[in-house]
């Protein structure tokens, strides 16, 4: 693996949870006329402020634009104008919570801090300021404009925040991509292992399978160097972002065309007919291979030109992170139970990690994983070690990471005036899993096991991400995906290997030993009726 390689690696073993924004509802009306009223997107920490769940339940408050002022010193407001009004003021110059904090002392009910580089959840360290007490949120500065031209200057206000449903449909899609995609890598890896030893026993002396030299074994030295290289790849997003985000977004975009030219040849190839070549430079190609390529590059283009478009841009990327996912785990092999152990381990120890306890390393109070899967510093920058807003200059910040598969939320009852909410997966809590499935059937081929394994491992894995489902449902917080999937694939596939009495071969894994004509005849049936039985499933 070369450089460009190794950070590829890295930054897919990112791992992010699911994740939902902190959206409300800004409901204004005309004093004047009070048939005019509108519905705006405000975002704010729960942390801070809490808000009714229903129109019905909120309590109107006399709007009071000054914007552009900042709010950044008291001297800025003439005194007592504010009192109990919600005052919108401009973002920038001072941090939200000083912002908040003076307009608490002038005697303001809300302060809505109007922003023109996007809507994100507002953060700082509130050590010294708990004694706030007022909402503080974010709307978007041409919505104030828009309640001065549609609504006037007499306006009150409203500000609440719907409840999702605990449960969603889109988590149902969110399951099947996550299962079907690791089965089907697994199963795809065991098939290459099947055709590789085949070539391997037909193979002259000294000769080296094509196929074989295309993957790479994972041994526990580069285990150990791809947690690192995760690391440090989490770090320096969480503070460089605006600059590594298009980095990756390009590595993304090479590497998925580049994947879904590898899933979609294979069915190509099984096509009897159009296989008409063409030679140029002494080296032959098949048409269709060309065409095929073009596809992939030009959907892989239109990616990248729509990716900020929510309400479909969210397909394509999930079809180049699903062809990602499954040639990944086909190219990658773990040699042993033992490397899938020092993996799973030491990534589900990352995991918690950056999730639940780097909260109380960092100023904002947030987990760097948190931070990095939607945006860290969208609502800051650093500045000498302190957190200080940002200008109005448009960034980076409002790119999101490619690295996950989005699926809109389902439910035609969800508000959608802040946008398409989409449930999140990370594409490392489908990859990394994926490795030990592979690993399993890989096994089974080797050992003509009737794919036991695969097929326990893969259940596991639906057990595992139904049970971190669930329980995201019932904390309603972000949860580290391996902290279930983890110890699910893991003891069930050791509990097989004991069972069977293998779990010594299983551990120090089969060295890729060449089995004998009818133990490839066995495994071929095998195989063959793993795969009916997946699709009667």
């Amino acid at each position: 693996m070369g450089a460009a390689g190794a950070l590829r690696a890295a930054l897919w073993g990112l791992l992010f949870p699911l994740i939902c924004a902190q959206e409300g509802i800004l409901h204004a009306f005309s004093n004047d006329n009070p048939l005019l009223k509108k519905d705006y997107c405000i975002v704010y920490n729960p942390s801070w402020t809490s808000l009714p769940s229903s129109l019905s339940s909120a309590t109107p408050t006399r709007l009071m634009v000054l914007a552009p002022k900042l709010l950044c010193s008291s001297s800025d407001i003439p005194r007592d104008i504010m009192k109990g009004k919600a005052v919108v003021v401009m973002r920038g110059n001072c941090t939200f919570l000083e912002k908040a904090w003076i307009a608490q002392k002038l005697g303001a009910k809300i302060l809505l801090i109007a922003s023109e580089t996007g809507l994100d959840t507002p953060s700082g360290d509130r050590t010294t300021y708990k004694n706030l007490s007022i909402p503080v949120v974010l709307i978007s500065y041409e919505d104030v404009l828009d309640i001065n031209k549609d609504l006037g200057n007499n306006v009150n206000v409203t500000l609440y925040s719907p409840h999702l449903p605990e449960f969603d449909f889109s988590m149902v899609v969110i399951f099947l991509i996550a299962v079907l995609t690791v089965a089907v890598g697994g199963f795809w890896s065991g098939m290459e292992e099947l055709e590789e030893l085949k070539a391997a026993r037909s193979a002259e002396p000294g000769e080296v399978s094509r196929k074989g030299s295309e993957s790479v074994i994972f041994s526990p030295v580069k285990v150990v160097i791809f947690v690192v290289l995760s690391c440090i790849m989490l770090v320096l997003l969480y503070y460089f972002y605006k600059w590594l985000v298009y980095v990756i977004i390009a590595i993304f975009c090479l590497a998925s065309a580049m994947s879904l030219f590898s899933c979609l040849a294979v069915l190509i190839r099984k096509i009897p007919f159009g296989q008409c070549r063409l030679t140029c430079c002494n080296t032959s190609f098949e048409v269709r291979l060309i065409f095929l390529a073009g596809f992939c590059i030009a959907v892989s283009a239109v990616w990248v030109v729509f990716r900020n478009e929510d309400s479909w841009a969210w397909i394509l990327q999930d079809l180049l992170g699903i062809a990602f996912c499954l040639n990944f785990i086909k190219t990658i092999k773990m040699p042993n139970f033992k490397s899938c152990v020092i993996l799973l381990g030491l990534l589900l120890v990352y995991d918690v990690f950056f999730v639940f306890i780097t909260p109380y390393i960092t100023k904002t109070g947030e987990s760097i994983m948190v931070e990095v899967a939607t945006g860290p510093f969208r609502n800051s920058e650093k500045n000498y070690g302190n957190l200080v807003e940002a200008s109005a200059e448009r960034s980076a910040p409002h790119e999101k990471l490619p690295v996950v598969m989005r699926v809109p939320r389902l439910q035609l009852c969800t508000p959608m005036i802040c946008g398409v909410p989409f449930s999140l997966l990370g594409f490392g809590d489908i990859i990394l899993p994926g490795f030990l499935v592979a690993y399993c059937h890989r096994f089974d081929v080797q050992t003509s096991s009737s794919s036991v394994y695969y097929i326990s491992c893969s259940v596991a894995y639906a057990v595992g991400m139904l049970l971190t489902l669930v329980v995201l449902s019932l904390m309603k917080m972000a949860q580290p995906a391996l902290l279930y999937l983890v110890p699910c694939i893991l003891v069930t596939s050791a509990l097989v290997a004991w069972k069977r009495k293998e779990m010594k071969k299983f551990w120090e894994g089969n060295n890729y030993q060449v089995m004998d004509t009818g133990d490839f005849a066995a495994t071929e049936e095998n195989s063959t009726l793993s795969s009916e039985q997946c699709g009667g499933e």
